[in-house]
């Protein structure tokens, strides 16, 4: 008997019928999909009909979206500027003066160009200071960072050391403050009042600061308005942004962020908050020839102070012992480069200042004025990496290798870093 053909009749039938199945699925989908666009559109144009008989516009639903969504977003600035302005505190400047008509409360960094931090002139001090009493001659922000009275503010707000200075908290009190550390490389100090039971702000983790994301600054804005609040976007990143005042004091803001949230005089030293109500930036410095141009220190450089000042009692930096800028496209393009990054070490000539430091870490490993620092111990410094933020996270007396882009070659230079002080830079 054959089977084979027996074989080959069975099988054909259960094809053809599997085959017949399949198709009738797909022609029910489809009409199903079919027939569910049909309905929406029936159903929907028959709803906004029916709703109409009795008085509903369904026309206005995305309005009220929109309207939903702005009411949220505005619900997250209210909640944030409610929860954080008691830890947001007003800084005095109080000075003895003994001339007439004088114009005090000059910060060392006050006619920054084009950058000027946010600290504010006072109106003139008229006649002769009675019975050794001091006056307000200038003002900043701060904000709390532990319950025991620690607070964080830039350092150009307490500079001067024959100040004295007074925190005015959010209720209108008055303590006395005591200046902790100061950090005058990235412009941060650590000040203290005697209060406790404080609510401290929480810090973020930077490394989650995005460009576009909506920001908040809170501060005292012109040394008169406690507590101003402003609101914008983070409009950039790893900014480095250098300015000078007629005296030739210069200050550099290295890992800079940049936000179009408004830092009026008076602001320095305040918090730039996420909608979370975290603190991502330190307000600083606001551009005197741009419109809504503000920059504000990024919290992780406050962290690396906070801890330097747990572990030993002040603020210990590595210093390398060179001035530099970040190499971008036309450097590249006009000196003809094999590499789109690095930071590459320039000097002052204006400001006669040198590029590298005589007798620093960097002139003994012999670096030299136009070298471009690629790497540190194979980390490449470009916008992300900036070169302050990658040796920050050394100690002083560590050794570190650089990769150094030299007259056309590249080469390996290890460098035992020094510990910054203000001699340093003189």
């Amino acid at each position: 008997m054959d089977t084979s053909k027996e074989l080959t009749i069975y099988k054909q039938p259960k094809v053809m019928t599997t085959k017949m199945v399949v198709l009738m699925v797909i022609i029910s989908l489809g009409v199903g999909f079919f027939g569910g666009i049909a309905g929406g559109v029936v159903g929907l144009s028959q709803g906004m009909r029916i709703a109409s008989l009795f008085g509903v516009d369904l026309s206005k639903a995305e309005t009220v979206t929109n309207e939903a969504r702005i009411i949220q977003e505005d619900s997250q600035t209210i909640d944030v500027v409610k929860n954080a302005s008691p830890s947001v505190v007003s800084i005095l400047i109080k000075k003895e003066i003994s001339t007439t008509n004088s114009l005090f409360g000059r910060s060392p960094f006050e006619q920054f160009f084009p950058l000027t931090p946010s600290v504010p002139m006072m109106p003139p001090v008229q006649g002769e200071t009675k019975n050794g009493k001091k006056q307000t001659v200038g003002g900043g922000s701060g904000f709390i960072i532990s319950a025991d009275g620690m607070i964080l503010t830039n350092h150009h707000v307490v500079s001067d050391t024959n100040a004295d200075y007074v925190v005015v908290t959010n209720d209108g009190k008055e303590h006395p403050a005591t200046v902790l550390a100061s950090d005058s490389l990235n412009d941060i100090a650590i000040i203290k009042i005697n209060e406790t039971g404080l609510t401290p702000l929480e810090l973020d983790d930077a490394d989650t600061v995005q460009i576009g994301q909506t920001v908040i600054a809170i501060g005292n804005t012109l040394g008169e308005f406690r507590n101003t609040v402003t609101r914008g976007v983070i409009s950039g990143m790893n900014r480095v942004v250098q300015a000078s005042n007629d005296n030739g004091d210069v200050g550099t803001i290295y890992e800079a962020i940049q936000t179009d949230a408004a830092i009026n005089p008076g602001n320095s030293g305040g918090p730039l908050l996420n909608l979370a109500g975290k603190v991502v930036g330190i307000n600083t410095a606001v551009s005197r020839e741009g419109q809504s141009i503000g920059f504000a220190i990024p919290v992780s450089v406050a962290k690396r102070d906070l801890e330097s000042v747990k572990k030993h009692g002040k603020i210990v930096r590595p210093w390398l012992g060179i001035r530099y800028q970040m190499v971008d496209q036309e450097y590249v393009v006009k000196n003809n480069l094999p590499h789109d990054y690095g930071a590459v070490v320039v000097g002052n000539i204006a400001q006669k200042e040198r590029g590298v430091v005589s007798g620093s870490p960097a002139e003994k490993a012999g670096i030299v004025e136009g070298d471009i620092i690629l790497e540190v111990d194979g980390v490449t410094i470009d916008d992300h990496n900036a070169l302050a933020h990658v040796l920050s996270r050394y100690e002083p007396n560590q050794e570190v290798t650089l990769k150094v882009f030299s007259q056309g070659n590249e080469k390996d230079v290890r460098v035992t870093l020094g510990e910054f002080n203000e001699s340093s830079i003189h």
